[in-house]
């Protein structure tokens, strides 16, 4: 079935957390993840009490260190070390979500802030799921009509639901370097770059301070 034109669904972004001495964790956080050194990602990890939410392949083994269930659930050295990666990605973001279950915890990335109706509305008129949605991390967002940074511009997104097609270009690829195939607003198809896209469904990373007031991961939400 060819792609059809869709209503548009605004999202807003969460604000940042405004605390410098978040920001610093997430630096410490970064330059573990640059140099890939275990050491380093140990002491940010709360050594006892780390939780793994949805945790499907039942992975999670409480008796072992934080770190230990962190690079298990973000499979630090699979695919040459794609988990170091995905550290790197959840300490760029200073936006984070209340996680009203526990308090006192955080978690990256934070979700946008949407007309749910709005929302509910748009995926019965489009006979589609969460899953066939994503929306830009930037106000802006290119989109192009072949998978490659040269193609021609095909439309420009904002701040708004958009509905997935698929991926696409070098079938060489791994799948951190593929563009992903999209159906803009007018119903036309097109690429945009390689993580470009947010979803309400993709993973979070945990954070909350100790008794002295020190910044820790303390938890991971999987995906899906």
């Amino acid at each position: 079935m060819p792609p059809r034109p869709y209503d548009i669904v605004a999202v807003k972004s969460a604000p940042p957390l405004a605390d410098a001495t978040f920001d610093e964790f997430r630096k410490a956080l970064a330059a573990a993840a640059k140099v890939r050194r275990y050491a380093d990602l140990t002491s940010l990890v709360t050594p006892q009490g780390f939780f793994w939410d949805r945790d499907f392949a039942q992975a999670y083994e409480r008796r072992r260190p934080g770190v230990d269930n962190l690079a298990a659930a973000v499979g630090l050295e699979r695919n040459d070390g794609a988990g170091w990666d995905a550290l790197a990605r959840f300490a760029a973001g200073a936006e984070v979500e209340a996680q009203e279950a526990r308090p006192g915890t955080v978690c990256a990335p934070a979700r946008p802030h949407f007309d749910v109706v709005l929302y509910a509305r748009l995926l019965d008129r489009t006979f589609t799921t969460a899953a066939d949605w994503a929306y830009p991390r930037a106000a802006k967002l290119a989109v192009r009509a072949t998978p490659q940074p040269g193609g021609a511009l095909v439309a420009e997104l904002g701040a708004h639901f958009v509905r997935l097609r698929g991926s696409g270009g070098d079938g060489k690829a791994t799948a951190r370097d593929r563009w992903t195939e999209i159906v803009v607003p007018s119903g036309a198809p097109g690429y945009v770059a390689p993580g470009s896209l947010g979803s309400l469904a993709e993973p979070q990373l945990c954070f909350a301070k100790d008794a002295l007031g020190r910044w820790h991961i303390v938890g991971f939400v999987a995906g899906g």
